[in-house]
This record gives structure tokens, sequence and C-alpha cells, in this order.
């Protein structure tokens, strides 16, 4: 058994935003599109995928959230926070230094590096 895919929602009129965060802020590949979802692919093609779904948004208390694995974690942290968003810096756990952050639509993401 493996994980294929992870699926979040954002609101319905909130779907060309979330084209814009995960495609042009994060830089995920998009996969395809639907008339409710997106697609993203996360790691070599077919191994994991990222759904974008047109529905009822998180809750902004939600601490329910997936993890990014990035190579330079400083990066990551200077585009987002460039771009606007508010990180959330958080203790190493498990051998990985890590922060998080909430998309626009309020979905809780963790961003991770391997330390040393």
């Amino acid at each position: 058994m493996r994980l294929q895919h992870v699926g979040i929602s954002v609101a319905p009129e909130e779907i060309d935003a979330a084209r814009a965060f995960y495609r042009d802020v994060l830089a995920l590949p998009e996969l395809y599109a639907t008339e409710r979802a997106l697609v993203y692919g996360l790691g070599r093609a077919g191994d994991l995928e990222l759904h974008v779904i047109a529905g009822p948004g998180p809750h902004a208390s939600a601490q329910h959230h997936f993890a990014l694995e990035v190579d330079r974690l400083d990066a990551a942290r200077g585009r987002l926070s460039d771009s606007g968003y508010e990180i959330e810096e958080a203790r190493p756990v498990g051998g990985r230094e890590r922060f998080f952050v909430r998309d626009p639509f309020g979905n809780l993401i963790e961003f991770v590096t391997p330390r040393g």
C-alpha cells in the first residue's frame, strides 16, 4: 500500500487563485484540471499527486496538513515570505528542519528538509 494523492479543498470561486498559488508560487507542475479540481504532481511522475478540489474550505484553526520536502528550506521560506505569506517557524523534528505556512485559503502546509 502507498499514498497516491492528497486532497485539499478551496471554495469554488477560489480555484483560479489556487492555481496561482500552487502552480505559480510553489512551482508545482499542473498535470491536469477538471471542472472541480486541479491536479499537481509531487515528486517523480506518477509518484504522488496533490488534488485541489472545489468545495468547502478548511477551518482557520485546522491543524491537518501535508508536508513538502524541499532541497533548500531557506529558498522556499524566502519565496513564500517575499510573496506575502506568513511563515510559522517550527522546531526541528525527526531529523528535519521545518516551517509551516497557510495557503491563501487556510490549508496548512509544512515545508521540511533533512538536517545535516
